[in-house]
């Protein structure tokens, strides 16, 4: 039996990147593209541990788009590596989320779940690079909280606060699923919310993509796959 009575809740809400779409997949496949042509060798997770402290500084700092939140990342990536991106290599990545592939059981764990739960995702990206993962997903949410709606990043609680206004269901009744610590557990559990743990990074020693972090998910699952299973196993309705 899971630790969470999933009949409790009306709403799931989602984070996306990281959790829904690869985005670790999606951001070294852009650093390569600027570093590999310059020579630089750097193992996988290096370049994530520094693009996740520069993206974090930069997201703590004055609002930016998430466009240029990435382009400004892989410049203090560069930076520390000796080399520098052009102009148009900066724009590219910026806007490579698009790009970045949807994990494989993504689409049908949320088609399945959407047949039981209303969707939300609060997401740290700009509205037209989310829309376009979005196509990846399949699914029409029926929430969505764009930090460019919010003019902020998580894991600031403005992001989750204005999610808890337009979804309008008490809190007690979502439960949020996300893959950051960081990012997303460390501050729902701040706001009393219930959280499962997609860690998709398994035994993979770090943190990744995202600053190191602590906190308690109510649940821990592998995958999407095994979280559509058990909550839509464990229901009444």
């Amino acid at each position: 039996m899971p630790p969470i009575d999933f009949d409790h809740f009306q709403v799931l809400s989602f984070d996306c990147y990281g959790t829904l779409i690869d985005w670790e997949a999606g951001i070294l496949a852009g650093l390569r593209r600027v570093l590999d042509p310059r020579g630089v060798t750097a193992e996988d997770e290096d370049l994530l541990e520094r693009y996740a402290r520069h993206e974090a500084a930069i997201e703590a700092g004055d609002y930016l788009r998430y466009r240029q939140v990435l382009a400004q990342a892989l410049g203090g990536v560069c930076a520390e590596l000796g080399v520098e991106p052009t102009e148009e290599g900066a724009a590219a990545f910026g806007g490579s989320v698009g790009e970045w592939p949807a994990f494989p059981d993504s689409s049908d764990a949320l088609a399945d779940l959407a047949r039981r739960f209303r969707l939300a995702v609060i997401t740290n990206c700009d509205d037209d690079l989310f829309a376009a993962s979005n196509r990846r997903l399949g699914v029409t949410f029926d929430w969505v909280i764009t930090a460019q709606q919010v003019g902020s990043y998580k894991p600031t609680l403005r992001n989750f606060e204005l999610a808890f206004e337009r979804i309008g269901v008490p809190r007690e009744r979502i439960l949020h699923v996300a893959q950051s610590l960081f990012h997303d557990h460390v501050p729902a559990k701040r706001l009393g919310m219930t959280t499962v743990w997609v860690d998709r990074r398994h035994a993979r020693p770090g943190s990744g993509a995202t600053p190191a972090a602590t906190a308690a998910p109510d649940l821990t699952v592998p995958d999407m796959a095994t979280l559509a299973r058990l909550a839509t196993a464990n229901t009444n309705g």
